[in-house]
């Protein structure tokens, strides 16, 4: 029988009587995270926490966020990027590093760089968005070389690792890396210094695992009570996987919206100290979360990234439980492309059973879409979307119809009429082969 003790990570195992300690603890060690804090704290932003009214009238609790989405580069990534690459240039003089990362970790690395002034070389696929080449140029200024390279991360991940070997230069990991996680936990120690009250319910982004494992490590520590949540976007739940599997786990294919968390396979040192102190994970649809970045857009002008998103959707799974509780949402990032705002719109929209694609048969003659338009539609049904071809050779032809409802529940009544009417060909949100040419 094995038993493990998840407040110091210890496993305990019952063999013929007797009783064998293993005293392996994952957990980053506390003092390093100390020093992490004052190794960084001449360039990150000691971000506030903010008790957020509104939802904590919602769900009857203490609702706070921690806005890493105000930190500088607009993430918390520069404070493991940060500590990292000063370690290296105090111990050991490095003058230039090596990344590869087509998000928040190469703002992170660029910024640090230029904070330093060492050359920084960022390795980015050559799919990455010209906006976020774009950030890291603007961190980076004259510091950092970028080079675009392959159609995938992973692709540009193994020249990075190539070009580190042939010119003996440091790589610069965005989660698995000791150095990393201890600068992404100064987090904890600030949570711990702005809310003095102890705190029920972290619920914390997992991408990696740099992140969450950095704040397991002080919590774990200093206030084992704090219940730990992970939250992974459901297209990429590698953290869930793993832990089911009971090995750190490679997904064999990812849905790539929610950027800032989607990883085929978290880090092996994340993994083992989640494994040992995680105390639950949630997967959240990617419509979900969509629903969320609007709502706190539109009711608290916060622009936060589909990543940073995810705690605040993580909290209706959870409502139940964290009544009357004091609760921390990890705002993760704000690194957010406004041309992905009519994608967000649409997915949310989808998700929350407002917006219908249908294939709708006219029959050819003059008057059928009037018909249509007048009793099949309801008085407060929205056309969002239309692609029809005429055929002088059939009798009847079809179109690609968008419609937005105003309420979830108009849906069955519109089914209904347009089955009645004779106009129904298929419902397409069922159909994700065909939702690439329309989202």
């Amino acid at each position: 029988m094995i038993k493990k003790n998840q407040t110091i990570g210890f496993t305990t195992i019952e063999a013929g009587g007797f009783l064998i300690i293993s005293m392996k603890n994952p957990y980053t060690d506390i003092q390093e995270v100390h020093e992490a804090a004052e190794r960084i704290s001449d360039l990150v932003r000691h971000t506030p926490v903010i008790r957020m009214p509104h939802f904590s009238e919602q769900y009857g609790a203490d609702i706070f966020f921690k806005r890493e989405d105000l930190q500088r580069v607009r993430s918390y990534k520069i404070r493991g990027a940060f500590n990292k690459i000063k370690k290296l240039v105090d111990l050991n003089n490095t003058r230039a590093v090596v990344c590869s990362s087509a998000g928040n970790h190469a703002q992170g690395v660029a910024q640090a760089c230029q904070f330093m002034g060492i050359r920084g070389v960022i390795f980015m696929p050559t799919t990455t968005p010209q906006q976020k080449i774009q950030q890291v140029e603007m961190f980076g200024r004259e510091q950092v070389e970028i080079r675009l390279v392959g159609d995938t991360y992973d692709a540009s991940y193994e020249v990075a690792m190539d070009y580190c070997a042939s010119n003996h230069y440091e790589f610069v990991h965005p989660f698995d890396d000791n150095d990393i996680i201890a600068g992404q936990a100064t987090v904890a120690l600030e949570l711990l210094k702005d809310l003095r009250d102890p705190i029920d319910y972290i619920f914390v982004p997992v991408g990696g695992g740099g992140l969450v494992s950095g704040i397991l490590s002080v919590f774990k520590n200093k206030h084992p009570e704090t219940r730990i949540i992970g939250v992974e976007p459901e297209g990429a739940p590698s953290l869930k996987t793993s832990l089911a599997k009971g090995q750190n786990t490679t997904l064999t294919q990812i849905e790539k919206f929610v950027d800032g968390a989607a990883v085929k396979r978290m880090g092996d040192i994340p993994y083992e100290i989640c494994k040992a102190g995680i105390d639950d994970v949630l997967v959240i649809p990617e419509g979900k979360i969509c629903s969320s970045l609007l709502k706190l857009y539109n009711e608290k002008a916060i622009v936060v990234e589909p990543a940073g998103a995810l705690s605040v959707a993580a909290l209706d799974l959870y409502k139940e439980q964290i009544k009357g509780k004091k609760v921390v949402c990890i705002i993760s990032g704000g690194n957010n492309d406004i041309s992905r705002m009519e994608e967000i719109k649409e997915r949310s929209l989808l998700y929350e059973g407002i917006k219908h694609y249908f294939m709708v048969t006219f029959p050819q003659r003059a008057g059928a879409l009037k018909e249509f338009v007048v009793n099949v539609l309801g008085e407060n049904d929205d056309i969002t979307f239309f692609e029809y071809t005429k055929k002088n050779s059939r009798a009847r032809s079809s179109a690609v119809v968008g419609i937005e409802l105003k309420a979830k529940d108009d849906f069955d009544p519109l089914l209904k009429r347009m089955k009645e009417k004779d106009f129904f060909g298929a419902y397409l949100n069922d159909s994700p082969e065909l939702f690439q040419f329309l989202i």
